[in-house]
């Protein structure tokens, strides 16, 4: 039977497609952590500092109830406003930040809670005094420890998932993502500016990454899409965290049923199996090595193997979960 034809691709319906989920992800008005958790979770108490330094409020920490389950909650807070944005760096964590969440993370395996945490930042905050006080230290100890933690874990991508200041809190057993949401190693922005030399690019840059919600499901990244309401989870907030609480508490009962040693181990296969790559013993013997720029290099690799954006559709719809 001869293979059918894939239709062509519009590559500029395509683009204005995937950055409206881009501007989506960034409204100032979306529902944050302490919002969400407002709505769908009790007995909410946030808890404050790294016992080093100080607190961070762009990184919220502490105590929560969702669906009878009691949890540990970490998550990126922004503001919703331009002063409450600035108290809170715009969501973009000092080293404290990730210091007061480790802190919590030991706590919740001391005393055996689940922890659930919550991811919107364009990334760690870049400004000269975090890096005096280990920015890179703080992300990757974050990481290392999530790795170890015999608890269940469980991410949420809610808007924004840039960088390691995003996968410093998102070492998950398994990782959901509101259906706007996007996750990504850098920003379009910062993309174009390095592949394309100029951040104009930023929309060419975003198809390229992949970094969709529907798409990082497709990719393995994501393992759940939650539905949003028509419009967004800003245009009703409510709705929105009643769906994201469901889907939580799901998973919650799921992985608090498994053995804490098989969480981890699954937890370590799971993060080394994302991705492809090859290895070989002896030096392989074919063409002449690629000497194009690295820049070059990297953008064939981006469109690679690339015919359609699939956007997966979510796991139920509004409409479905309120009947």
């Amino acid at each position: 039977m001869p293979d059918r034809a894939l239709p062509p691709v519009d590559e500029q319906a395509l683009a204005e497609a995937v950055w409206s989920r881009v501007q989506t992800a960034r409204n100032v008005r979306r529902p944050h952590t302490l919002e969400l958790l407002g709505t769908f979770a009790t007995e909410v108490r946030e808890l404050h500092g790294d016992r080093f330094f100080g607190d961070d409020p762009a990184l919220v920490c502490g105590f929560a109830t969702i669906d009878g389950i009691r949890v540990v909650f970490v998550g990126h807070q922004k503001g919703s406003e331009v002063q409450e944005n600035i108290r809170r760096n715009f969501g973009m964590p000092h080293p404290e930040g990730y210091r007061k969440a480790m802190r919590l993370f030991r706590m919740a395996e001391r005393f055996g809670l689940p922890v659930v945490t919550f991811v919107d930042t364009p990334g760690a905050s870049p400004d000269a005094a975090s890096e005096e006080r280990g920015q890179a230290e703080a992300i990757a100890s974050s990481i290392a420890l999530m790795t170890t933690l015999r608890t269940p874990v469980v991410t949420v991508i809610t808007g924004e998932g840039g960088s390691g200041g995003a996968l410093a809190i998102a070492v998950g057993d398994v990782v959901l993502a509101l259906e706007n949401a996007v996750y990504s190693v850098i920003s379009p922005e910062g993309c174009a500016s390095i592949l394309w030399r100029t951040p104009e690019a930023a929309r060419q840059a975003a198809v390229a990454m992949r970094l969709t919600a529907g798409e990082q499901q497709a990719l393995g990244v994501v393992d759940r899409v939650v539905a949003e309401p028509a419009g967004g989870a800003h245009a009703d907030p409510e709705t929105a965290a009643r769906l994201l609480g469901a889907a939580i508490a799901e998973e919650l009962r799921r992985l608090t049923a498994i053995d804490p040693d098989a969480l981890v181990t699954a937890r370590y296969a799971r993060y080394r199996a994302i991705g492809a790559y090859t290895t070989t013993a002896e030096p392989a013997r074919g063409p002449a090595p690629d000497r194009r720029r690295m820049t070059e290099r990297i953008r064939d690799l981006l469109r690679s193997g690339r015919t359609v954006v699939g956007q997966a559709e979510p796991v139920a719809r509004s409409e479905e979960v309120d009947g």
